[in-house]
Order: C-alpha cells, then structure tokens, then sequence
C-alpha cells in the first residue's frame, strides 16, 4: 500500500513568505491598532498627573574620605569628638530614617494636601491653595480625613465631610475640632470675591512620611568623595524641591544639635570636676604648707645641697686647723730646742692677721737678728756689744716666739672644738633630709597631680568653649534642589513607543494566535496532498447568479481555469461518451452544489452540451441556485416505465445546458442509487451530452457517493477554505490512495473567506460527523509536483 502523504507542514519548516502575506493581508487591522493604541497614549498623558525628579547634591563630612574641612582644624590636637568617626555610609543612613523624614514632612505640613476638582482630574494645588490649615497645639491627624470647602463670598467658607454631608458653616480664622483633630483654617486667597472649592485631605504624619521615605533615594557619587546626591520624585516641583531641601536643613540642624549636646555635657562635666579638684588642690598645697612650717624648710633639695656645702667646707676647715695646731706643736717644740745660730721656719704657719706681735711676724724678725748676728760675728766676736745686743734681742724674742705659739695653740684648739660641733650639727641635718624629701615628695606628687588634672580641664573648658561656638554643620550644600522641568513619568516619548508598541503587537498576536489556534485549510499549502490540484474558486459577492458569457468576476475566471483543468484529466475519454464530472466534498456547506452549477455552465458557454444532474436526493441544494421543479431523479429512480426526458429541464439564457433535478427526498436513496436505472441513466445520458456534471452528496457523512462513482470519469473533490479541517484532508487522501473515486482532482473553493460568510448549506441525515478517527498525518513527506506533473501520474 502506497504510504500515506502528510497534509500538515512540518514544524522545522517556516515559511517567511507566507506569514509575510498572511500579516500584510491584516494590514487594517494593525493600523486601527495603532490608531487605537495611540490615541489611547494621547488621553493618558493629556490626564494623567505627571511626576518631577528633584535633586540635590551636598558635601557630607567623613573622617574616613577627608570629606569636609573644619572650621577646628587650627584645634584638631584637642578636638573633643577625635575618637568619634563619620561615615558615609552611616550618614546616608541617617538621611533616609524615618524620624529626620518625619520633622521634614512635619515642619513643611505635607501631610496636609490641597486638591481642586478639575473636568477629568483633580489638580494638587500645594503651594497656590487660597486656604491654608493651622493645626492646633498638640493636635495630631490619627487618620486620614478629607473635607471639601466651599468658599462664595465674605469671611465665611462652608465645610462638608466626604460623603458631601455639610457640616457647618464657618469663619476664617475660626477654632474648628472635628474628627478629634484642632485645627484653624486661614484665607490666603488672593481673588477677592471669586468663588472656590478646595478639598483638603489630611494624613498621619507617619503615612505621610513612609511615602516619601519610600520614594527618597540617597546615593553615593564616587566611592571616593563623600558627595552624595538627594533624589524624589513628585507630582509637584516645588513640594519635592522643598522637601529634599528641609531634609538637609533638618540634618545639619540635627547633626550640630548632637555635637552641641555632647559640648554641652563636656562643659558640665568639666565644671563639676574642676570644682571637686579645685577643693583637692587647695587641700594638698595646705597640707605641704604645714609640712614646710612644722620642718622649718622651704626647699628641702636646695636646703640639702647647702648642707652638704656647707659640710664639705667644715670638714675641710677642721683638717686644715688640725694639721696647723700639729705644726705649731712641732714648730714649738724645735724652737725651744733650737740654737742661735739656727733659723726658725717662718713659712709653716698660716696668719689670718697682719699684727706684727704673731708668731709668724715674731718668726721672721727672729731669723732676720739671726742672719745679722751670723754676720756679725763673721767678722766680730761673742763679746762685741752688738752681737751682744743682738743675742739679747733674740733671747726675749724667742720667749715672745713661744707665747705666742702657745696662744696660737690654744686658739687652734678652741677652733677645732667649734668646729666638730658644728659638723655634728650639719651631719645631724643632712640626715634629716632623706626622710623629709621622702615625705614631702609624696605631699608634691599628689599636688602635682592634682594640679596637672585641673590645668587639663581648665584647657579642656576652654577647647569646649570654643568647638561650642564653632560648630559647623555636618553636610555643605553643592547644589540645592532642583527640580527638572521635563516629568519623569509618564515619558511622553516611552509611551507613544510602547503604544506603537502595543497597537502593533496586539494584532499581530491576535493574527498569530488565530493562526496557530486555526485548525481549517485556506491555501493550498496546507493541504499538500498527492492529489491533483483544479485550482481555487474564490467567493463570489452572490451565490445565486450563475456565470455568464460575459462574466470577468475572479470566480467566472477561476471556474474556466477549472474547466481548462479538467480537460487535461479527461483526455483518455472515448469519442462520443459525455464526460461525466462528479462533484462531491467532505462534509456539507463546502459549495459542491455551488461548484456544480456554474461549471456547468462555464462548459455549457463555451459552446458544448452540457447535463447538470442532481443526485444529491438526501439534502438537495440545487433549487437554491436555480428555479427548478420539484420533481426529478428521485421520482424517476423510484417509479417504473417513466422516461428521463420528463425530467431534464432546459435551462433559460443558454442554448445547451439542461438539468435533471434532484427530486423529492427519498425515505431509501442509498437503496434507489444502486438500482440498475441509474447504470441504465448513465448510459443513456452519455449518448446524448457531451458533458454531465453531477452534484453528489458528502462522501465522509454518507456511501451515496461511493456507490455511484463507477459511472464518474473524473471526481471533483471541493474542499472550502476556513470551513474544511485539516484532520478531513485525510478522508481524499485515503479515497484517492485506495482508487475509490476515479480521476479525482482537488478544488479548493471560498479562498480568501471573510468572517460572516456563508450560503446555507445544512444536511438533515441526523449522522453527524467528527474529526477525530481521522488523524492528523502520517508523517511522510509530500513531492511538490506541478499540475501537469500530477495529471500525467496519476495512474502509475
């Protein structure tokens, strides 16, 4: 058995050319598309409330990054907050927190809207409200409240909730409380006597500040700057710019009322301490000066050094009187056992006076008499006067010699005492001074202490002092903040984009979808069977009108290439039989009846005689397009000794075209079909046409077409475009491969089918039909043949 061809393309294949026609075919559709989605864009952004992006850009301090230069650099050796490091990080952090987001909404009233009703929108007035609302003191909104005001004329305003329930009629500047909440509402208007309405919406503080804080972004410029930037985006630009503008106030203002708070508590700290330590120092100077007073010192190190000065030179004194009053005792000891003619040393003795009665004076004249009487007596004796005088002399200054000597001893002696007296006394001091300097370098350590701590905090209140009266805010504004003209959203040009976007994609999704969710034939690329093709007939604006000699329409055109078609599959005819056509299809409303007619009487036109017989008897469709009699075929099939010719009809308007109704419905057609009449009808009508086109009955719902189809020279297989399934391509395929109907050819007939179409062809048998035991393809690959190529095969 031949294998069975495939009617569906295979998924690896895409045909570019076909989708390109399929789409451009739609192209209506994406230019409503685009018409549609565009003035959409166009009233959304005529509506739609438009968002700003403000900025601002400021210089944050970082101890890190170097950041900002401070005004204390002269001081920074005693910069009271050293150890306390600033961060980017941290104060970006700081910036985006709730609380500093909170005083911001709070000290601008953002939690307090104005809204005017425009035709389409409501417009934000903000800053341009004629009214403004004061909340009393302590007055906090715990939930949100709306209220419309109406202002005509004079001071008064009238005030409804937002249900439009008037709720009083009140003054300008007039105490209200309502929903628990105090406030007072101010006229700021400047139109004199022109009437408004102002709605007023009022917020916790704390939704309100979530909302910015969500819609605050606080980024860094460069990781290696402290620059960060301020961004928000809001529906207005003022209330953005004020808003990004107070955070940074707020900040500055925070950061410097935390610096000055820790100065502050430095200062006080300070104070107390000083006066605690000033009560200590005070206490310690006292006790050292008891301590001097009770000790009679006043620097004990200096006084000690004296003392060992002083020591040194007793010490020194005494030997030197020790070693004298030794060298008098010998010297007086050599005088009283000297001659003389001996000299008495002179220069052994120290005299602290010029008196000429001391011994060293006494000496000296001494040993002077001597060196006179020596020579003297050079030259004199013993015995002379002079040297007599002279030995005399020295006799009574020798006794003059050794009193005084003696004086000289005991004035020694008495010195020497003095002086170890003395010395002990000193000695006794110097061993005093250990132990003073001990205990009063304990008194001058605690002092010193103490007096370095209070001149330490005496520098540090000054330092405070000043870094209070220099504290410089934490961030330097670069830029303040500056909203941009053109909005953020909606982006005019993103969403004309998208919408061209959208109007084109949506009917290509929609063409698309249909597509791939279209399950129906429409070309013949999506039949690809190994069935001769007739060609197309596309639809005709009237299924009633039967082609004439005239016609030029797209259909009389397509059914005379069908004609020129059938020729080349009729060329094995015999001379002088009628070319009998059937005409059949799959299932019903395929325009088999419609095809029938009018290529009969294409045929008949071009000159040849031509039978259009309708055997059809189940569901006749014939009486549709044509005016014909009731009674036909069947009434001949199922009465005896009856002659056809009492049932061809002669069509008006042309010279040779007859017709054989269908007849009355039959209760047993399939039974009347395979009658011997009908052979015997065949034969008879061959002789006498040159052509019989006969309207048969669906093939896949009913056998009458089967049963008939010996007497056919070739089949025409209409299929109708966007009506027929692809799954029923199978049912042509099966009776083409197994040779059931001869010589078949397909047809595909409604091309180019517009939604709504339709002529009306509905069958009565009660049958029904389904698609699924049929399949969807076997899997093997059509040959792309030409029609000549398939005419001249078709029997191998």
């Amino acid at each position: 058995m031949q294998q069975k061809q495939t009617f569906f393309k295979q998924d690896s294949e895409f045909d570019l050319k076909r989708y390109f026609f399929l789409y451009l075919s739609k192209w209506p559709w994406f230019v409503l598309g685009v018409l549609v989605s565009m003035a959409f864009a166009f009233i959304y952004l005529r509506y739609s409330v438009s968002e700003y992006n403000a900025s601002a850009i400021i210089l944050v301090k970082d101890d890190k990054k170097g950041g900002m230069v401070s005004e204390l650099a002269a001081l920074s050796e005693v910069d009271m907050l050293s150890n306390i490091k600033n961060t980017v990080d941290n104060e970006m952090e700081i910036i985006k927190s709730r609380s500093l987001v909170e005083s911001t909404v709070r000290d601008l009233n953002l939690n307090i809207k104005y809204k005017r009703k425009a035709r389409v929108r409501t417009v934000d007035l903000y800053d341009t409200s004629p009214v403004k609302v004061v909340l009393g003191e302590g007055s906090e909104i715990k939930s949100r409240k709306e209220y419309k005001l109406h202002y005509s004329s004079g001071n008064k305003f009238i005030l409804f909730d937002s249900d439009d329930k008037k709720l009083g009629e009140y003054n300008f500047g007039e105490r209200l409380v309502k929903d628990g909440i105090d406030f007072t509402i101010i006229d700021k208007s400047t139109l004199g006597s022109e009437v408004f309405d102002v709605i007023i919406v009022m917020e916790p503080v704390s939704s309100t500040a979530q909302r910015f804080k969500g819609r605050l972004v606080v980024k860094q410029l460069s990781d290696r700057t402290s620059v960060v930037q301020l961004t928000i985006v809001n529906t207005v630009k003022k209330r953005a710019e004020d808003f990004l503008n107070q955070l940074i106030e707020n900040y500055n203002n925070d950061a410097k009322k935390d610096k000055g708070q820790i100065f502050e508590n430095t200062a006080d700290f300070i104070d107390k301490r000083l006066k605690i330590i000033s009560d200590d120092l005070g206490t310690v100077e006292e006790k050292g000066e008891i301590y001097k007073k009770e000790n009679q010192v006043t620097d004990i190190v200096s006084e000690g050094n004296i003392f060992l000065e002083n020591a040194r030179d007793f010490n020194r004194e005494y030997v030197q009187t020790d070693t004298q009053l030794r060298i008098v005792a010998s010297l007086k000891d050599y005088v009283e056992n000297s001659s003389y003619e001996d000299l008495i040393p002179s220069n052994v003795l120290t005299s602290t006076t010029d008196d000429a009665n001391t011994a060293p004076s006494l000496i000296e004249q001494y040993n002077t008499l001597i060196l006179e009487r020596n020579r003297l007596l050079s030259s004199a004796t013993t015995e002379n006067k002079r040297v007599e005088k002279l030995s005399n002399q020295l006799v009574s200054l020798k006794d003059n010699i050794l009193s005084s000597l003696d004086r000289l001893s005991n004035s020694l002696r008495i010195k020497k005492a003095d002086l170890s007296k003395q010395k002990k006394e000193i000695d006794a001091k110097i061993a005093e001074i250990p132990t003073q300097e001990k205990e009063y370098k304990s008194i001058a350590r605690q002092q010193k202490l103490i007096e370095s701590l209070y001149i330490y905090l005496l520098q540090k209140r000054e330092e405070t002092a000043i870094a209070l009266a220099s504290i410089a805010p934490n961030a330097k504004i670069i830029d303040p903040a500056l909203a941009l003209n053109t909005p953020v959203s909606p982006k005019r040009n993103i969403v004309y984009l998208a919408a061209l976007f959208i109007g084109l994609f949506i009917p290509f999704a929609v063409v698309y979808v249909i597509d791939v969710l279209d399950t129906k034939i429409h070309s013949l690329s999506d039949m690809e069977l190994p069935i001769p093709y007739l060609g197309d007939v596309p639809r005709t604006e009237s299924n009633s009108e039967l082609v004439s000699l005239n016609s030029r329409s797209s259909t009389a055109e397509s059914l005379r290439i069908v004609r020129t078609n059938l020729e080349f599959m009729l060329t094995e005819v015999t001379e002088g039989i009628a070319k009998t056509i059937f005409v059949t299809s799959s299932i019903p409303k395929e325009g088999k009846t419609f095809i029938s007619v009018n290529l009969a009487a294409t045929i008949a036109l071009s000159g040849k005689k031509v039978l259009l017989l309708g055997m059809d008897i189940r569901n006749p469709k014939l009486d549709e397009y044509l005016d014909l009699p009731s009674k036909g075929l069947s009434n001949y099939l199922s009465v005896k000794d009856t002659s056809i010719d009492d049932y061809i009809i002669k069509y008006d308007g042309f010279d040779s075209f007859d017709i054989i109704p269908p007849g009355i419905i039959p209760p047993n057609p399939a039974e009347l079909l395979m009658s011997s009449k009908v052979t015997e009808l065949f034969k008879e009508l061959k002789e006498r046409y040159e052509y019989i086109i006969v309207d048969t009955a669906p093939v896949s719902l009913v056998t009458d077409t089967l049963i008939i189809a010996k007497h056919a020279h070739s089949v025409v297989y209409v299929a109708r475009s966007g009506y027929l399934e692809k799954q029923m391509l199978s049912l042509p395929q099966s009776l083409y491969e197994e040779n059931k109907l001869p010589n078949m050819g397909m047809l595909l007939n409604d091309t180019h089918q517009k939604k709504g179409y339709g002529y009306g062809y509905g069958y009565g048998y009660g049958y029904g039909y389904g698609y699924g035991s049929y399949g969807y393809g076997y899997g093997s690959e059509t040959k792309k043949r030409s029609f000549l190529d398939k005419i001249l095969g078709r029997n191998k």
